[in-house]
């Protein structure tokens, strides 16, 4: 019986796995109707007794600006051409980092965040870690940089139940995404450490230094003209 149960329990976990590949696969081509961050948003807006409504918008990649992109990956990931999911440099100076004490310090790149965001809950254990990993690798194999980068823009918190550049925008500076300025798109990079705590469209001093240091290493990474260079980069 035991022997039973096990190769069922094998089979139910193979199951799982092909399904959740070729969620990943439908994924390059279907816009995700909702991502598992906006759910747990919603669930703890329950709960709270605050229930809000979810804004978002999809927005296809030749719409967003290249301003948003640059800045984008520039404060979160700026190896994102050349990594294959996983930075591995940030990795290790973030467990030095942890373990000499004090604030906990991450090391996801746009893929992970994507992974993360699209399929699973917040928080902090080996188990999600471990999950996160499973995902990043398959997203990594089976879409373009362009469309990770494409979902990471659409799926994105911007604020209180703001997804998305589109929503985003709206929300904070009154225009479309594809009208953002250099100055606009810096500012909503910035705030994406703390999307819920800063405000992109009225920005304390931190977050307004924080958009001239990402402005700064846009022109360093090369601007717009960096984005060609995802065509042949990670796994095609």
């Amino acid at each position: 019986m035991l022997r039973a149960l096990l190769r069922r329990l094998i089979k139910l976990l193979l199951w799982l796995a092909a399904l959740s590949v070729l969620l990943v696969l439908a994924l390059r081509w279907v816009p995700p109707p909702v991502t598992a961050l906006m759910i747990e948003r919603k669930i703890e807006s329950w709960s709270n007794g605050q229930s809000i409504d979810l804004q978002r918008t999809w927005r296809p990649w030749n719409v967003l600006p290249d301003d948003l992109k640059m800045a984008v990956i520039a404060a979160e990931d700026q190896k994102f051409a050349e990594h294959w999911g996983f930075d591995i440099a940030a990795i290790r100076a973030a467990f030095a980092h942890n373990e000499r004490g004090g604030s906990l310090r991450g090391a996801s790149t746009l893929s992970q965040q994507v992974a993360k965001n699209l399929f699973l809950w917040s928080g902090r254990s080996w188990v999600r870690k471990g999950f996160e990993v499973w995902f990043t690798g398959w997203i990594e194999l089976l879409w373009p940089k362009e469309r990770i980068l494409e979902i990471y823009l659409n799926s994105v918190e911007w604020g209180n139940g703001i997804f998305g550049a589109e929503a985003a925008a709206q929300h904070h500076f009154g225009t479309s995404a594809a009208n953002l300025s250099a100055a606009q798109a810096s500012q909503l990079a910035a705030v994406l450490p703390n999307p819920r705590e800063w405000n992109a469209g009225r920005p304390g001093p931190h977050v307004r230094q924080r958009a001239g240091w990402i402005r700064q290493q846009v022109r360093q990474l090369g601007g717009s003209h960096y984005l060609n260079g995802l065509q042949d980069s990670g796994a095609r």
